[in-house]
């Protein structure tokens, strides 16, 4: 399979196996990684997509077949059942979803945005007991941070934990949390003293499986990540251990997510970045094959223009994405680019497949081709993750 990046014709950092064969700091793996994740999705997932985005879920198996071909859990250390991997091989398998078109698939969520936090943040107990199920599939991760009330603005979140004895006592409600109905393990943001906004936020950790008092609301009915299970949750006087909690004492949570919150807005571009250059790939392909006026859609100068504007561009947000993950890596990602490249790459995103289903036409607007279903996927990337706008509030703090 051609790979959609290659259209670019942009060399590849050394960080994904690009160089000119001196050390590329692990590239080779990274490189190999990138094709095994490839044929994976291509093989197992998307043979099936159609049949997840009608059952608005992919089946519990895609998970423990993932997690039996290493592709869950890829940069956690080897003792907590990981590959002992780092950022850039998670960046190529959320990259390889983008690029099949399995956008659904949640993997990117439960690989570089839950186990981080139990990585960062558990003790060594927790590290041993979660980690291991998580990269075998056993457990699917979630993080539930938005409440109905309270989306960008975590300070706002209401669910509280109130200590009875040696447990927590959770009683509130989550919204748009996605891997909803599948997640059993769930990073869970709370109030442990309301009283002090920020300083009393926290992070537990809970196990759904027979829990008694969770419980899981419908599966919403969204615009397009069909195939991607997003539920609201509640937590009717749900007890869990005090031992859940996510570092040594309470009231860390807000710093915590601050701390994460990059990757994740990378992991957003990753996704962002990959999408983008499969729906220019398929439309090229496209425009090449469809005629009008007895010439093909290619041969029209509007359409070369346009694809001349998009490719130049994705090229540009390919470059700053690849930089982003090599700084990340290295440890110098900071929060304020790591913003720009979550709203700028979504933006663009966006943009290109408004062009590619204007280059289609008629058809680009039917569900049978998949630049319509790309464009229904792109518009909530500018939205979760922090909107877009709060991007730009982040980012002129630092003017």
């Amino acid at each position: 399979m051609i790979r959609p990046s290659e259209i670019l014709q942009i060399p590849k950092p050394a960080w994904r196996g690009g160089g000119n064969g001196g050390d590329n700091s692990g590239g080779d793996e990274v490189a190999m990684l990138e094709d095994m994740a490839n044929r994976f999705m291509e093989e197992e997932i998307a043979p099936h997509y159609e049949r997840y985005e009608k059952q608005e879920m992919v089946d519990r198996e895609a998970w423990e077949k993932a997690g039996q071909a290493g592709l869950l859990c890829a940069s956690m250390p080897e003792e907590y059942g990981g590959a002992g991997g780092t950022y850039a091989h998670e960046a190529v398998i959320a990259e390889a979803i983008g690029h099949v078109g399995v956008d659904g698939f949640g993997m990117g969520l439960h690989n570089s945005i839950v186990a981080p936090y139990i990585l960062h943040y558990g003790s060594e107990d927790q590290k041993k007991k979660w980690l291991p199920r998580m990269a075998s599939g056993e457990l699917i991760g979630a993080i539930a941070m938005t409440e109905p009330g309270a989306g960008s603005d975590l300070q706002g979140v209401k669910t509280t934990a109130v200590k009875d004895g040696n447990h927590y006592k959770i009683n509130g409600s989550k919204t748009f949390i996605t891997n909803g109905q599948h997640a059993n393990i769930i990073v869970l943001v709370v109030k442990t003293d309301p009283s002090k906004g920020a300083k009393g936020t926290s992070l537990v950790v809970i196990e759904t499986d027979g829990l008694e008092g969770f419980e899981r609301g419908r599966n919403l009915d969204k615009v397009g990540y069909k195939s991607n299970d997003t539920s609201e949750l509640f937590f009717n006087d749900v007890r869990v251990p005090t031992s859940n909690l996510l570092g040594a004492e309470e009231g860390r949570g807000f710093y915590q997510l601050m701390e994460q919150l990059p990757q994740e807005r990378l992991l957003i571009a990753n996704q962002a970045i990959s999408s983008a250059e499969r729906g220019l790939a398929l439309t090229i392909a496209y425009v090449k094959e469809r005629k009008a006026f007895g010439k093909t859609v290619m041969d029209f100068q509007n359409t070369q223009f346009k694809l001349a504007e998009l490719k130049t561009e994705l090229s540009i947000g390919r470059v700053f994405v690849d930089h982003c993950v090599e700084r990340h890596i290295s440890g110098g990602l900071d929060a304020t680019t790591a913003s720009m490249a979550k709203y700028w790459i979504t933006d663009l995103q966006c943009k290109v497949m408004d062009e590619c289903v204007q280059l289609h036409g008629g058809y680009g607007y039917m569900n049978e081709y998949p630049i319509a279903r790309m464009f229904r996927d792109a518009r909530v990337q500018r939205i979760y993750g922090g909107t877009n706008e709060i991007m730009k509030v982040l980012i002129a703090r630092s003017l």
